[in-house]
């Protein structure tokens, strides 16, 4: 399956993929004591620390644009190939970026050899199948590249010693990924959120068309709400993902 192109799907994402605050907190506990940090799949620059030298890897140029002002300097790089010397960097980051590299064991061979902590925000594998928008209405989503993704498992047991932490989703979460929306269904109609979302924008629309309308009806009568009410006196919910950290 090829890597998702974020000079095609990326353009907008920043709009709705802005860095939730709970998440960031989590994330900075992780990097502990690093002062020098590289961002790999850096994006546009969500959950980059401002009191911490950073270095962003993004081998795209929509997504780099897209970077605030003052946001860390750009490297033009993949994983695999990481411009850096042995032992560059306290702590890499890497955010929901393993499942679109090209061999994310390689990848991460490198980024051990720049950084001598790894922090990964990743999800289970099949965790996006479990969400009900694409259980019950966009199936096609759960067989993208994120269905790819490496189990966490396996990553543990490519970064020995590496510790796990669930990352809880909250209800209003501000970070658009494919989980962000579960309590706030309506979110999921809007063209603009979706094209945040990977695993449904790289999906042709005969593959998203029909299920966004169904959803759309089934709010519209409220069967929706029915058939969620679980769902509704909730905060947060485990979506499967996970933080790594090794070193």
């Amino acid at each position: 399956m090829p890597v998702a192109d974020y000079d095609e799907i990326g353009v907008g994402y920043a709009r709705h993929r802005q860095p939730d605050p709970r998440l960031a907190a989590q994330f900075e506990r992780a990097l502990g004591t690093a002062a020098t940090v590289v961002n790999i799949g850096a994006g546009t620059g969500s959950y980059e620390s401002a009191d911490r030298r950073v270095v962003a890897v993004e081998p795209s140029p929509v997504m780099a644009a897209q970077r605030p002002p003052g946001a860390a300097p750009v490297v033009r790089a993949t994983v695999e190939d990481l411009p850096f010397r042995d032992g560059t960097f306290d702590a890499a980051t890497m955010f929901l970026t393993l499942h679109h590299w090209a061999d994310w064991r390689v990848g991460l061979e490198a980024v051990t050899r720049v950084a001598r902590r790894s922090v990964i925000f990743t999800f289970e594998p099949g965790a996006h199948t479990l969400c009900w928008i694409v259980r019950d209405y966009l199936p096609a989503a759960g067989r993208t590249r994120s269905a790819l993704a490496p189990g966490i498992d396996e990553i543990v047991a490519q970064l020995p010693g590496a510790r796990v932490e669930v990352v809880p989703v909250p209800h209003d979460c501000t970070d658009g990924f494919l989980w962000a929306y579960w309590r706030r269904p309506e979110q999921y109609l809007d063209p603009a959120v979706r094209l945040g979302i990977s695993a449904i924008a790289q999906l042709p629309p005969h593959e998203v068309e029909p299920g966004i309308a169904r959803l759309a009806a089934d709010l519209e009568s409220g069967r929706w709400h029915d058939e969620h009410a679980d769902l509704l006196d909730l905060d947060e919910i485990d979506g499967g993902f996970r933080l790594v950290v090794a070193g």
